[in-house]
């Protein structure tokens, strides 16, 4: 069952207030007002387009309950989006943590991609490999020397073990933890917060999942940091760009770009290309290069009159 509002002080006298969301499922929502108060809202109409971690105005319908009726000005937006509809996973975050593990491997397209997202957002980017307690992990650890050079920071942990390594890198943060299923995310959560399992178990309940994997996003409050759980991810459509922009997110590419033979050069298959040229002296690294081309190839096959829904 959903839990009830303790009071109904977060509101002011005309039944209208300021809140945070604080959990995100389906087109349902837990609003945190200033004073700790918290209701159960929905939105008004079928679309919803807000985030765990928005700002929001709600109105009161009832005990406990309200509708959300405007979205405050975000500072960020961490989403995904494919050729039918976007995906919203956090709003106004400062920082996006990658979880990997040494085992099962990671996805690379889907690393580049969430680190992709992070850098047209403007949102800082931390690399979490986990479980490196497995013998895997020194093949694991030495696949993202890669991304140590490029200037992300990589942290390695055993969330089963110790958390603590992590709980530097989020402090005065409002973190989003993000990766695919299987590499420890929720072992990371429940280590940070001992209440987040029956939190997890709670909401599985009142949707009807019988689950106790993330299945919503959900913003837990730490000491000096917020962190907020997102659900795994198989695949992280970025339909919101462009091929330029996805090029001016590779890190690495930004001082080639405007250096092409070609001014309209789209750094997949064109002859003097600068950034093909840097990965041939191996300058830049041929399986980034090659993780751009299929992203840029996809955004370029997206239907012209494609439109966030």
């Amino acid at each position: 069952m959903t839990r009830p509002a303790r009071s109904t002080r977060g509101l002011d006298a005309s039944g209208s207030a300021s809140g945070l969301v604080v959990a995100a499922y389906g087109r349902r929502y837990r609003v945190e007002m200033e004073r700790g108060d918290e209701f159960e809202c929905v939105t008004r109409g079928k679309k919803s387009d807000v985030a765990c971690g928005d700002r929001v105005r709600i109105a009161q319908t009832g005990k406990g309950a309200g509708v959300i009726e405007d979205i405050e000005p975000r500072r960020t937006l961490f989403y995904r989006s494919d050729a039918r509809r976007q995906k919203l996973i956090a709003a106004n975050v400062t920082q996006v943590a990658i979880v990997l593990a040494a085992r099962p491997a990671c996805n690379p397209d889907l690393l580049n991609r969430c680190l992709v997202a992070a850098e047209h957002g403007g949102i800082a980017a931390l690399i979490v490999l986990n479980k490196t307690d497995l013998p895997e992990a020194v093949g694991a650890s030495a696949a993202l020397d890669l991304y140590r050079d490029l200037g992300y920071v990589v942290l390695s942990l055993s969330a089963k073990r110790d958390v603590t390594p992590l709980t530097p890198h989020l402090r005065a943060n409002l973190s989003v933890l993000v990766g695919q299923s299987g590499m420890g995310k929720s072992t990371i959560i429940n280590a940070l917060v001992p209440h987040a399992a029956a939190r997890v178990a709670e909401i599985s309940s009142a949707l009807g999942t019988g689950r106790h994997t993330t299945t919503h996003a959900e913003l837990y409050h730490l000491e000096g940091a917020d962190l907020i759980d997102s659900p795994g991810l198989q695949e992280f459509g970025l339909h919101h760009l462009t091929p330029e922009d996805a090029a001016l997110a590779f890190r690495e590419f930004r001082p080639l770009l405007g250096h092409c033979r070609f001014r309209d050069c789209r750094h997949v298959s064109e002859p003097g290309c600068a950034i093909a040229e840097a990965a041939a002296e191996r300058r830049v690294a041929e399986s980034r290069l090659t993780s751009y081309r299929r992203l840029a190839q996809e955004l370029a096959a997206k239907p012209a009159h494609w439109e966030l829904r």
